[in-house]
Formats: structure tokens, sequence, C-alpha cells
């Protein structure tokens, strides 16, 4: 067998959009781009979309657009992917990094308690695909005393009047939290449409605008496609199809637009995405499920509840009593069977950038249970049955070696006590 983690979709309508966009000769921000933001809308239910070149950027973006600057706090789980504090960073404020919960999302009473006077937004990220606890997250943002801790120092901030909720959805387009798209329960959603995610455009992401009445979308909207062009009020379209050369630069924007080559992977992809690939993720995680449910050191992933739906981007699986170090011979000895695996994610403070910033492993103790026993196993939309019947049996037997070897140290050392 050669099972590759996370291969790219694409079939035949992919190829077709992509010779579509090379064949009209517009490869840049264009009418693919357009499209895609209009698809985006349309399964999410939000108000506004925007499409960007990466997660990174999109999110960078929206704390520039909201005022976030030197001086200023986000708070940020500690079990995610770099992305999302370095966009913090990158504004000059300090990410506040918080423990999560054991369903790998970030823990709402752990927010409340970082809170201060310094904090603008709240980044909590979609581990996986499963939402995060977004009416828990509102109601700590909308708790008076929290609300009397907010600081304004920006219009966007003033017209707001309090903590911006931001989720980190790059893993979740598709999921559902209170019977809804996800999206629609915090104030911005930013996508990944990066080449691993269920939807992916090459490199790219999208923001979703779900905010209060009283910020005009349509405006909002316009004022951020000219901030992903450097502050620049006339495109390139445009320009071509008769508005004058004549442009000028408004404001100090950032160059992080979408070209329509990349959209036009994404558009295939997600025409077809309620229908057709994420019903076959989600066939796969029961798969999964109901492979590895008997094993006694099997901690399944959140997956769906009465209240929230994954979009089954990965399947965690985690090992009980595994280390460390266990999990990675499991990795190694799945890799040569052909089986290729990953982990979600090394938490942010065990990284050498963060430690040198002074945060702890040992401040975050779930982040660390969490990764240390995690596996993700492939899952995607071109997974055979046959090779599902092969990665199943081949984990358990993987695991099964190492816990054995964990029973045996304990039976040694039973031994030498004895003696």
């Amino acid at each position: 067998m050669n099972i590759p983690f996370s291969p790219p979709f694409i079939d035949q309508s992919v190829v077709d959009q992509v010779l579509d966009t090379l064949n009209n000769k517009w490869i840049t921000t264009g009418p693919k781009v357009k499209a895609l933001e209009q698809e985006v809308k349309v399964i999410t239910g939000t108000d506004e979309v925007i499409c960007v070149n990466s997660w990174t950027s999109g999110a960078i973006l929206m704390l520039k657009w909201f005022g976030v600057k030197a001086g200023d706090e986000v708070i940020v789980p500690a079990y995610t992917y770099s992305a999302t504090a370095l966009a913090v960073l990158h504004c000059g404020a300090t990410p506040v990094m918080v423990d999560v919960l054991e369903d790998f999302n970030i823990d709402p009473e752990k927010v409340r308690a970082a809170i201060t006077s310094r904090t603008k937004a709240i980044i909590a990220v979609d581990i996986a695909g499963w939402p995060c606890d977004y009416a828990a997250l509102k109601e700590v943002i909308s708790d008076p005393r929290i609300q009397k801790k907010f600081r304004c120092a920006s219009d966007k901030q003033l017209l707001l009047n309090r903590i911006l909720l931001i989720s980190d959805a790059a893993h979740s387009i598709g999921s559902t939290y209170l019977n809804k798209p996800a999206a629609q329960n915090c104030d911005i959603t930013i996508f990944s449409f990066h080449a691993v995610k269920n939807i992916t455009t090459a490199e790219g992401g999208a923001i979703c605008l779900n905010l209060p009445a009283q910020f005009d979308h349509e405006a909002e909207y316009a004022y951020l496609k000219m901030y992903t062009l450097n502050g620049q009020n006339k495109d390139a379209l445009s320009k071509s199809r008769g508005a004058g050369w004549r442009y000028d630069i408004l404001f100090q924007g950032l160059k992080i637009n979408m070209p329509d080559i990349c959209a036009a992977i994404g558009l295939a992809q997600l025409r077809k995405y309620d229908n057709d690939l994420l019903p076959q993720r989600k066939a796969i995680a029961k798969k999964y499920f109901e492979g590895f449910q008997d094993q006694d050191w099997f901690i399944s992933p959140p997956l769906v509840s009465t209240q929230r739906e994954s979009c089954y981007h990965l399947f965690p699986l985690r090992v009980k009593g595994l280390s460390e170090e266990q999990r990675d011979q499991i990795i190694d000895d799945l890799s040569a069977l052909g089986i290729a695996t990953n982990v979600h994610f090394i938490p942010m403070p065990m990284l050498t950038l963060f430690k040198n910033l002074g945060y702890k492993i040992e401040d975050y103790p779930m982040a660390y249970q969490n990764y240390a026993c995690e596996i993700s196993l492939p899952i995607y939309p071109q997974l055979t049955q046959s090779e599902i019947d092969f990665i199943i049996p081949s984990v358990i037997s993987c695991v099964q070696i190492q816990l054995n070897r964990n029973i045996k140290v304990v039976e040694l050392k039973q031994m030498a006590v004895a003696s």
C-alpha cells in the first residue's frame, strides 16, 4: 500500500474550471474570485465574503481592520497551528495563550480569566473541523463585567463596542453549530483553502463577515477588497472593462488578493461539496469510528452532537496511555507499512519562537495531553474502501505493540520490587 495523508481533490470539473480561466486569459483577481465569494456566501449564509491569498493574511487584515496594534492583546488557544498567533504578532500585538478542552478547542472559562483592558479580540480555532462552543464564548464577551473592561481605540472598535470574536475556521468549512453553518455564530470567520483543506485553491482563504447590524456590510466589503489591493480604489479588471486607467491609493493596504487561476480550483470543488465531497468525508469518519470503537484505548474525536457537527477535515485519533515517544514510533511504523499520517498540532509553546517569547508548555496541560497521544489519519474523498480496510487493522496492530511494551515495563518493575 501507498496511502498519502491528504492529496488535493482534482477531478475533470476542476481541470475544466482552470482551463476556462486560462482560455479567457484573465488569471488574476476577477470573475472567478467573485463567483467563489458568492458560493462561500451561500454555503455559510454570511453577509459578505472576501477571498484572500491565505488564512494568515486574512487574519492579519481583519486584526488591522479592527485597529489591533502594539500594546493590545488577542486571546488564542495554545493548541493550534502557529499562524493563529503569528497573525497577532504581525500586527504588533501580544498573543495571550490559554489552554483548551478535551475536545481540542479553546476553553471559554480560560478565555474569561485571561481578558484584560488590553484585550481586543479572541481567535477561537475549530480544530479538525469541530466548532468551538461559540454560545459560551459569546456569553463571555457579552458579560457586563467583561464589557466594562473593553477600551475603544479605533472607529471599528467604537462601532462594535466590545471584544471582537473571530473564528479560525481553517479546518471547518461546512461545519454546523446550533443547526446552522458555524460561520454564523461569530463576528468574523476566516477559512483556509490551503492544499490539504476540504476545499482548496492551492493557496488561499476567505473572510466571512457576520457583523452586527450597525455595520454596513456592503461598505465593509468594498473597503476590504481595496485593502487586499494595497488600498487602491480601482482593480485591474474594472480598468480593463473601461473604467479608465487612473487610480488612487486611499490608505496603506496590503497585497493579499486571490487570483482567478486559484479561485477556479476552489469554485469547482465547492459546487460539489455539500452533496458529494462532504458526505464522503463523513462516511470515512464513521468507518474509522466503527473500526476503533471496541478498542479500550480509543479516544474518539468529537464528530457530531445535538448542537454541533464536524466537517470531518481530520480524524484525530487519540490513544489512552500513550507517550509522545510511543506516538512517534507508531507513526514511523505506519509509514513503513505505506500509510502516511500526521499530528495536529505541536502546541505553540513547544515551538522555538514561542519558547523564546516566554511561553511554557507546562502552563497548558490539556494542550500537551491532547497532542502527545494524537495521530491524524488519512481522510479524503479519494480514499478507497480497501485502503480503509488496510488502515484500521494496521493502526490497531501498531498501537497494541506499543501498549504491550507498557505492560511489560510494568511487569518488570513489579518483579524488581518483589525481589
